[in-house]
């Protein structure tokens, strides 16, 4: 159940009826083409002349197109409908510690170009930087018109001044991607942590939510980040600061974390956290301290862990742990449907998720009704997590009341 908010309400017109269903019809025509306008009227029991009222509308402003005739026994041929994706294309942005990454897509998230560059230390360095990226994607492509640009970011972002506030892992505060990102390319911005672009990007392109309206997405990286949707809805908080259970603590004793705090799940369970581990751990049989320029990537621990290495083992199993630790908080405190995992350790998930499961059983009393399933890390779901940002303004439901 939903309050209404007294305070700011939408009232419902009949224009809001003929919005809802034109989304309706639009997110059919996106996840069941090709579809007839038949077909839609089954789906929806909205009366014929409604359906192709709006599927005409929907053609005008190019949306759709019309392709082949379908085939019947008797009676008038289907015209079948689809999704144009050449009305449009998407830039999504996807911001990482060390390296960045950008893409040009289709409506359907289908990649025509990619790019990448080098994350400086310096936040307005870097948006100068991405900003003359973006524009030559586009003049690489200046055929396709360019519906906007989502940027996923590793920290929470405010919805209010749509800054991103709180980003422990790259030491910026209070950057402004939209605005300077509008300024320098013309096109809307729009600006979400990673996690909960995650999270969008299960349920626009996911195999694995058809029906799910609660769900978690847990981004394994640098740090640890967590998207959490509930009842259908990103949970944001008052200022979008919600779900940061990277930085809740779980050992008050532990190590320093670099948003301040001791002990962070993220300081056991990210790819940062297992890299230290295991360098700590081979100083010791070493009888020296590694230095930070002879430390292994998190790749080489995974690949070492995969040749039968024990102290790589040994550091990949403890990450599954605490992995499970923290999962287990997750599920106890919302019990979703399913947890999806994204991020690199999703490659050695054959002897990650079994500790994870395990843990999370030993845990949490609720974690058998949860379903825990890695994203395969090529199939780029933070990047098309950001594109998704700017898809839901014209797919998501219009809100009112």
């Amino acid at each position: 159940m939903r309050k209404i908010n007294l305070s700011s309400f939408q009232i419902a017109t009949s224009e809001t009826a003929r919005n809802i269903n034109r989304r309706i019809i639009l997110n059919l025509i996106r996840t069941k083409q090709p579809i007839s306008r038949a077909d839609i009227a089954r789906y929806t029991g909205l009366q014929r002349s409604t359906v192709s009222q709006i599927t005409e509308q929907l053609i005008d402003e190019q949306w759709i197109t019309e392709g082949a005739l379908g085939q019947l026994p008797r009676g008038r041929k289907p015209r079948f409908l689809h999704l144009n994706n050449e009305r449009a294309g998407i830039i999504g942005v996807n911001v990482r510690p060390q390296i960045t990454t950008l893409a040009l897509t289709d409506l359907s998230a289908n990649f025509i170009t990619q790019d990448s560059l080098p994350t400086p230390s310096n936040p307005q360095v870097f948006l100068d930087q991405l900003a003359d990226r973006i524009q030559n994607l586009r003049r690489s492509h200046t055929n396709i018109y360019c519906e906007g640009i989502g940027v996923g970011v590793p920290g929470r972002v405010n919805h209010h001044t749509q800054k991103m506030v709180f980003a422990p892992n790259l030491g910026w505060r209070n950057v402004d991607f939209k605005n300077h990102l509008e300024r320098a390319t013309g096109l809307t911005v729009e600006v979400e942590n990673a996690a909960n672009s995650c999270a969008l990007y299960e349920l626009w392109f996911g195999k694995h939510s058809e029906g799910l309206h609660d769900l978690i997405a847990l981004t394994v990286s640098e740090g640890v980040g967590t998207g959490i949707v509930a009842n259908g809805e990103i949970v944001s908080g008052v200022d979008g600061m919600a779900g940061e259970f990277g930085h809740v603590s779980i050992n008050e004793d532990g190590p320093l974390c670099r948003c301040g705090n001791t002990g962070c799940w993220e300081a056991y369970a990210s790819n940062v956290a297992t890299v230290n581990y295991y360098t700590r751990e081979i100083g010791k049989t070493n009888g020296k301290t590694t230095t930070r320029g002879t430390s292994p990537s998190f790749e080489d621990i995974m690949r070492l862990s995969e040749q039968g290495d024990q102290r790589a083992i040994e550091s990949i199993e403890r990450m599954a742990h605490y992995l499970g630790i923290g999962t287990a908080m997750l599920i106890t405190s919302f019990a979703p449907k399913l947890i999806i995992c994204v991020g690199e350790v999703t490659r050695v998930w054959n002897r990650v998720g079994p500790i994870v499961e395990s843990v999370c059983k030993e845990k949490s009393p609720m974690s058998s009704s949860t379903k825990i399933i890695p994203l395969d890390e090529f199939a780029y779901p933070r990047l098309r997590g950001a594109v998704s940002l700017v898809l839901q303004k014209h797919f998501v439901a219009p809100s009112f009341a």
